[in-house]
Formats: C-alpha cells, structure tokens, sequence
C-alpha cells in the first residue's frame, strides 16, 4: 500500500531540498487536455538536476509515496495525472531544459528531458541538422514525455518514432538510483537495452531525465501537396505510387477526412478551406528531397500519373513556403475542431496497412449499429495509424451520449483486435486504457510486463495506476 504526502514526510522534503523547488498544486499540473481526469498532488516539486529528481525519488521509496512525472501535460491518455487514492508527488520537469551538448558531426543532440520539442527542433536547425519528431503539441510537449510515451507523429513514415530517434538515456529508477545511460554510440552490446525498457513505459520504471538524440541531414528542399483521392484505397495505392517515384523522401503521408473539414469550418472558420467543393477524402503528402530534385516537378509527376490511374481528382502543390505552411495548419488544427466539438469517443489505432479501407468501412458499419454518429477519421496512413474518432450529430453534444461512449469504444477495439491491431498506437496506455491493455494484451507479454515492474519497482511508487493494474 502506497502512503499519501503527509505533513511529516513534506518536513522531511523541505529538510533535503531547495527552497524553489517547491510548486503550488496550480490546475496545470492537475489536468489533462481532455478533461476526463482530475488529478491530484499532495505536493508539486521542479527539480532543477538529475541529482535532485534522484533525492525526491528516494524519499518517496523510503516513505513508500507515489510519484508522478510531469512533462508536458500533452497526453491524451492520463498518464501524467492521479485522481484517486493516496495523495502523489507531482514531478514536474519543466526546469530542466537545458540541451546539453550538441555534435553536429556526429549527428547527436544531448538534451534533458524538460525540452520543449519545438525548442529542441530549433536548436537542430540552428546547427543545420534535423530533429524529425514533429507533432501537433510540439509547442508545448517536452522531450522527455514524447520518450516516455514514445510519441509518433507525422514523420514516423520516413524516420520512426521516438524510440527509433534515441540512442541512449538518463534516468532515475525506483530506487533513486541514477542510470547513467547517455550513450552517442550506434553499436554497444553490452546487454540489456535499459534504454527501450524505459522508452514507453510511461514513468513506470523510472523517471527520464535526459537523452542523447539522433539528428539527421536536412533536407534541400521541400515539397507539400493537398490530394483528393476517392477514397482510403486509392490512398493506399497513391503511397505505394509516391514511394516508387520519390522512394524515401515521402516523409510523411496523412489521410483526411471531409468530416474533418466540416469541423474545422464549423469551429475555426479563419482556417481557410482548400477547396471550393466538399471531398469526402485527401491525403496530405510532405516530400524532403536533395540534391537538385525538385519537389514541383516530383509531385506534379505524381499527380500526372495518379490522375491517369483514377486515383486523385484534385490536389494543390504547394507553391511557396506560406502555402506549405497554409497546408499543414489544416492538418494540424484537426485535434483543436475535434476538441471543440467534442468527441463522444476517440480511438488511437493502428491496423495492418495493407487493412485500412476494410478496416474504415467496417469501423462505420459498426458505429452506425450503434446509433446516429459522426465520424472524423484521420491520421498517419504510411504507417497504419488512424485517429478514429466518434462524435455527436449537428444539434447534440457528447454529454447527450455519455451512457453509450463504454459501447462505442468496446466495439472499435473489439474490431481493432480482430484485425490484428492495436488499441493504442502512439498515445499510450496511460491510465484510460489500462482496461484494455488487460482485455486485449497477449498474456505472456502481460506477464513479463508485471514481473519486469516488480522487479524495478516493488513498492509500486512509479506512475501508481499507469499502463498496469497495481502498477
């Protein structure tokens, strides 16, 4: 049994630690973007360095107190929140921001974990090199959550997700004890990788406190384009037509929706719509080539063979880099119309790619069992990721179905299951999804998971009630 912070145990904090790492419980670390929990601390410290965070962690195992990470707070499946049993440190890394090495030869960016991803991606550009974990809340996402979490976004197609960008880190694990993990090695085989254990297991295992990123070459030239497709197949058909024309410079390939647009008309009108026409279906295709290729004349070449092959009807090539950035603000405004209109029950899947369109048209027919909904299906098609998300009609709002959400979720992951996918394919577990790791889990994996978490952290003061029951 875990203990709640006690008037005792904060003496004994306040006895070990500076003056300003303590935090007022403000709302911010209390709260989640979708409001489906309310967290709560019984204290909130910023820890200025790993030897601090290390400190606060023994504490907490000696008086068999919770801990809970706080990053960013962008997550989306309340693992950086507590609602309920005994009151948790709140850690928050927000004061340990420093990139503390950067090796432009070696393509290596040392950086804590308190990093604003769109700082992080600054300082690569400044050095001419490029950090490629681009998502929507990169504004505010800190590095250390997205490896948490191992966050996807919109480039996995081309350079992975944050584990595929990793080659090493620090951490501190249940104990206190400092993993002293930065390696700027590729190849080092010296036995167990700490490091993937801790990338997506959420604050469960220890706490990431900084990391050693790959950077890559950035590319000459970039090219963006809007296409309307008939529907998810051609899609499917039009990447596999991008690859063996551009091969590896498709870096990202998004699947969007009409519905989509809807919303984002209905609640962001400043976001200028592309088309003059409704399209029930477009994909967004990013091209960073180099060299002397031009990206007009890759993705004009594109569009002239996929319109001859049935497979667009419509597109914008980007013409300047305001354009570009024009085309990308529709795609990442989505998440905020979808906020604004408030989803009954959202879904981050993946299936088989090769699934997809069977996978949509059945996801469809199953809703539509359920009821009269709509639904805004979008997200990363290259590399089988979909936001399948399920919302009111005009005039109704979500509250209106709160007794049908538990419905429509069992049977989106029931089919997700079915077809070989995952009910969880870049958010995490958290703790909204705990249930469902149970329910649809391989039970060996499970096993490993519960034998791997006691071993580490057998008073179970890590992230109490993320990703696993007891956890």
């Amino acid at each position: 049994m875990l203990n709640p912070v006690t008037d005792d145990f904060l003496q004994t904090l306040r006895a070990q630690l500076p003056a300003d790492l303590f935090r007022d419980p403000a709302p911010q670390y209390l709260e989640e973007p979708r409001g489906r929990y309310a967290g709560q601390a019984g204290v909130v410290l910023a820890p200025a360095s790993t030897d601090q965070v290390a400190a606060i962690v023994r504490a907490c195992a000696q008086a068999r107190v919770g801990v809970v990470p706080y990053g960013g707070g962008t997550g989306l499946v309340g693992g950086q929140v507590l609602s309920d049993g005994p009151a948790p440190v709140v850690l928050s890394l927000e004061r340990m921001n420093a990139v503390r090495a950067l090796h432009a030869a070696e393509n290596v960016i040392v950086a804590e974990a308190g990093v604003i991803l769109a700082d992080l991606r600054a300082a690569a550009q400044g050095a001419g090199r490029l950090f490629p974990l681009s998502l929507a809340s990169e504004g505010s996402a800190r590095i250390g959550g997205c490896l948490a979490t191992n966050a996807g976004g919109v480039n996995v197609l081309r350079y992975g997700n944050a584990r595929d960008l990793c080659l090493g880190v620090e951490a501190v694990l249940p104990d206190g004890t400092v993993l002293n993990g930065l390696s700027r090695l590729r190849k080092d085989n010296t036995g167990y990788d700490l490091r993937d254990l801790l990338i997506g297991a959420e604050g469960t295992l220890g706490i990431i406190t900084a990391a050693s990123l790959k950077l890559l070459p950035r590319p000459t030239a970039n090219g963006t384009a809007l296409l309307v497709v008939p529907d998810p197949a051609a899609a499917l058909a039009l990447l596999d037509m991008a690859r063996g024309i551009a091969g590896d410079a498709v870096s990202a390939f998004e699947l969007i929706s009409g519905v989509g647009l809807d919303f984002l008309a209905e609640t962001l009108p400043d976001i200028r719509q592309p088309f003059a026409s409704r399209h029930d279906w477009m994909v967004l295709v990013e091209l960073g080539l180099f060299g002397d290729q031009n990206p007009d004349e890759v993705l004009t070449d594109l569009y002239g063979h996929a319109a001859e092959a049935g497979l667009v009807s419509n597109g914008l090539i980007a013409q300047s880099e305001g354009q570009r950035a024009e085309l990308w603000s529709i795609r990442e405004h989505i998440p905020e119309g979808n906020r604004r209109i408030g989803s009954v029950s959202s879904h981050d899947i993946s299936v088989p790619i090769s699934a997809i369109p069977d996978f949509i048209e059945k996801g469809a027919q199953v809703i539509a069992g359920l009821g009269d909904f709509r639904i805004n299906c979008f997200g990363h098609l290259g590399d089988g990721n979909l936001h399948f998300n399920v919302f009111p009609m005009p005039g109704k709002t979500r509250a209106d179905h709160h007794a049908e959400r538990d419905a429509i979720k069992r049977a989106v992951h029931d089919l997700v299951h079915e077809m070989g996918g995952s009910v969880s394919a870049e958010h995490g577990v958290g703790r909204l999804k705990v249930e469902d790791l149970e329910r649809y889990g391989d039970p060996g994996k499970l096993s490993a998971m519960r034998a791997i978490k006691a071993a580490l952290d057998p008073a179970g003061i890590m992230n109490p009630g993320a990703v696993l029951h007891g956890g």
